[in-house]
Formats: C-alpha cells, structure tokens, sequence
C-alpha cells in the first residue's frame, strides 16, 4: 500500500502526512539526523528484504558497524533484543550460508520486526512532527 493509497485525487494531505513525507525525501537526500537516518535505513532494508539484506547492504558499503551503534540507541529494547538476534544469525549465515538454524532464527526476526514496527513507525512520527513544512 503506498503513501497515497486512501486518499481521493481530491483530498489535501494532512500536515502531519506532509512532514512524514517530507521526512522521507530528506532521508534519502541524506539530510536527517542521527540515529534518526539510520532508523530509516533499518526499517527501509529490512521491509524490502529483511535482516539479511539490511546486514549485508550495509556491510557492503562498508557502514555497519556505525549503523549498528545508531540503531541500537534509538530501538525500543523488544526491538533491541531482536536486532542483536537477528545480527547474530547474520554472522552465522556470513560463515555457513547453509546453516538453516541461523536462517530460520533471522526469518523469525524479521516476523518480529515485523509484529512492533510500529514502534518505530511511532519514533519516526514523533520525530517527523518537529519538521518544518
């Protein structure tokens, strides 16, 4: 479902809407604060192909282990807990990419992820709402 889906062709965005949107844009312009950007990055990754593909993105641009150290600092500790899981099976997978017990255990987080992204959708709406229009 996109950002616009529910909305009449005539209907005006609410501000709160416009800010989330323009809170987006300047993330990907790469103009949002941290650990506010790397939220976005974890939660874009992660919602286009779970752990693994944040993990393995990131390390690729050589990045990770600073985008660790700022997701780690603004995730609710459910979610906390679930991101060192997830990244410990990550490191499994890194050495035995055949090893279905890390595989499955980072499905299960990205279920996890999944069931409380709300909580990071509500940090981001918080932090959106502060955003000038």
């Amino acid at each position: 479902m996109g950002i616009f889906d529910g909305f009449k062709k005539n209907e005006k965005l609410s501000d709160e809407q416009k800010k989330l949107n323009k809170m987006w844009d300047l993330w990907f312009e790469e103009h949002i604060e941290s650990p506010y950007a790397e939220l976005m990055t974890y939660q874009s990754e992660v919602n286009n192909g779970g752990h693994d593909q944040y993990f393995s993105n990131l390390e690729e641009r050589g990045v990770l282990q600073k985008e660790i150290v700022s997701v780690e600092k603004i995730l609710p500790e459910i979610l906390k807990d679930n991101f060192k899981e997830a990244y410990n099976a990550y490191l499994v997978l890194y050495k035995d990419e055949d090893n279905e017990e890390a595989q499955v255990k980072l499905d299960e987080c990205d279920d996890i992820f999944y069931q409380y992204e709300s909580e990071i959708n509500k940090i981001l709406e918080e932090y959106s709402s502060r955003i000038e229009l």
